[in-house]
């Protein structure tokens, strides 16, 4: 399974709990996650999608330490497996 396709598997299970996951791209800001997702209730997270034996870049990985170190949401999900198991957590 391709990145791209995990990544719609990630948009359609979150649109059918109710929430948004929109793309995000920062220019001038290489390694940002892929989608920023918003939840009913409010949670906002900062999600990066690989595939199952995906690995991040170092500046992905900068960019997940940066994030948890302001208090922010952060997930990197690896596979259809790991979207379902982080949406049946949050």
């Amino acid at each position: 399974m391709l990145e791209r396709d995990v990544e719609a598997y990630l948009v359609a299970a979150v649109k059918a709990k109710g929430g948004k996951a929109w793309k995000w791209t920062s220019p001038g800001h290489s390694g940002v996650a892929d989608r920023i997702v918003l939840l009913p209730g409010g949670a906002v997270w900062m999600i990066e999608v690989k595939t199952d034996q995906g690995k991040l870049s170092p500046l992905q990985a900068q960019f997940r330490r940066e994030v948890q170190a302001l208090g922010a949401n952060y997930m990197c999900l690896y596979g259809r497996k790991d979207v379902d198991l982080w949406l049946r957590s949050v």
